[in-house]
């Protein structure tokens, strides 16, 4: 495995990255992580990988069931009860976050490489999504130390105080499009806090993650402080949501989930977090910088092959700009390089999976019926196999048509012209959706203005998708509920005590 990571990325072929590939997936975790041990499931089940670019077999990995995902949870509730976690002095925990974060920065080739092989996104994002999730090891190794509580004013002879305390056992349940981002972004503020997890990774990207806790048991977490289980959402998902040892859940993925999700947890009042769907709205006014627009919303929609629920999905343009937009964008979409993602020269991967390819494809075709102007794209890729899908671009789209409306979650933009100011607000609000939006224009005013109005948790003005550790992240209206990364994001993995002490 070590070959992989010290080859130079720009010299090293396709074919050679290929076969260290190959050697990697068989050294490759499959087991369930539980209780600092590594365990086939009970059953025996597996679930098999594919690689999307070939559409062959990558491996099995073991299938959690009811009975893995109560192991599992049984044993981070006796961590937490033990306080071998929580009750570990602050700066020892902040040692050990900040060490997940070298041995991440160490095996950035590793991951990468897993990553690619089963999200199917091109090396280079892979590289970059890998970076990324030892950032925000890094940030939250700052907090443990940081979690002060306040003294409040109060009756005279009475001292009032509040303490941050953890939740206990949180069930953090992440999609497949950020195969080790998203476990980051929930175990580390979640570990910052003191409090002990269960990860559900995806069931189609799970490489990753495995490889993920080999990192943290070698940093040094105790035995139970974070397990890793891999199984389907209706067995593994339901039991862990369910489960009465869980004290929090905290979920990304689809809107109807997180519903479900929701209703599930009432039963016993679980803390719940949801990072959900999105359809961003982004403006693109006429007095926009023109080419600093394309280039922006172009990665905001084919990056990730469009797989994110924060993608720039409905570029609304004003209508004097909106041929000269649909035309540049285009030729940025007929320049991307669609194949390996890795090759060298790939800027654009496949779908992660044949129901996601056949998602993306049957939205095309809505688009298509609909009555949208094709300007780029429109069909699946000229590879023989692999679930590739062209970068597609549709102009004099209308806000009410499904292919605008709902989230393809695919690399397919679609252009709607607008008059003025009031008419873009209107049409950008009217979605169910609120997570993220962009604004390009040169005018300050007019960037507060319509920054406010957007009803969106993320509004970015002449750039887009920037996002940080530091910032809050997360959705109005259907796009979930609760805040990820910055200070923001520790509040969901904490209690907040009042003590009153009579002098």
């Amino acid at each position: 495995m070590t070959t992989v990571a010290e080859r130079s990325p720009a010299t090293t072929s396709a074919e050679t990255l290929a076969r260290s590939g190959a050697l990697l997936i068989r050294a490759a975790r499959r087991d369930l992580l539980i209780g600092g041990e590594w365990r086939p499931a009970r059953a025996g089940g597996t679930i098999t990988t594919i690689n999307p670019a070939t559409e062959m077999a990558l491996c099995a990995v073991a299938a959690a069931d009811e009975g893995d995902v109560d192991q599992a949870v049984r044993a981070a509730r006796a961590a937490f009860d033990d306080g071998v976690w929580s009750a570990m002095p602050p700066g020892e925990r902040a040692r050990l976050l900040w060490r997940i974060a070298e041995l991440i920065d160490r095996d950035v080739e590793i991951l990468a490489m897993l990553i690619t092989l089963d999200n199917g996104k091109p090396l280079t994002e892979a590289r970059g999504e890998a970076a990324s999730a030892a950032e925000i090891f890094r940030y939250y190794s700052g907090w443990p130390t940081k979690l002060f509580g306040e003294t409040n004013p109060a009756n005279p002879g009475m001292v009032s105080m509040t303490v941050r305390e953890p939740i206990g056992v949180c069930a953090l349940i992440v999609p497949w499009n950020g195969p080790v981002a998203s476990p980051a972004w929930k175990i580390a503020p979640a570990l910052a806090c003191g409090n002990t997890v269960v990860l559900k990774a995806s069931e189609v990207t799970p490489l990753a993650a495995l490889k993920l806790g080999e990192l943290l048991l070698e940093a040094g977490l105790p035995a139970g402080v974070v397990n890793i289980v891999v199984g389907t959402g209706p067995v593994a998902g339901a039991a862990l949501t369910s489960h009465p040892m869980v004290d929090k859940i905290s979920f990304t993925g689809s809107t109807a989930v997180g519903m479900e999700i929701q209703r599930v947890a009432a039963a016993t009042m679980k803390r719940v977090s949801l990072e959900l769907g999105g359809k961003s709205a982004c403006v693109v006014f006429e007095d926009a910088d023109l080419d600093n627009a394309v280039t922006a919303l172009a990665a905001g929609i084919f990056k990730n092959q469009g797989q994110l629920c924060i993608a720039a999905s409905r570029m609304f343009v004003h209508e004097r700009l909106h041929e000269a937009f649909a035309e540049r964008l285009s030729q940025f979409a007929k320049a991307i390089r669609l194949g390996d993602p890795l090759a060298a020269e790939t800027t654009m991967g496949p779908l992660v999976s044949k129901t996601q390819y056949d998602r993306v494809m049957g939205y095309i075709a809505l688009g298509k019926e609909g009555g949208g102007s094709v300007r780029a794209g429109g069909d699946r890729g000229p590879q023989a196999q692999g679930y590739f899908v062209q970068p597609t671009v549709f102009a004099d789209m209308d806000n009410g048509m499904r292919a605008v409306r709902e989230e393809i979650f695919g690399p397919v933009a679609s252009l709607i012209p607008f008059k003025d100011e009031d008419d873009v607000v209107r049409q950008a609000n009217d979605t169910t959706y609120g997570l993220a939006a962009g604004v390009f224009t040169r005018d300050l005013g007019r960037a507060h203005r319509v920054s406010r109005r957007l009803k969106a948790g993320s509004v970015w003005v002449n750039c887009y998708n920037a996002v940080s550790p530091m910032a809050p992240f997360g959705g109005f209206k259907q796009s979930g509920v609760g805040r990820e990364l910055g200070r923001y994001g520790l509040e969901a993995y904490t209690e907040v005590k009042t003590i009153a002490i009579k002098l």
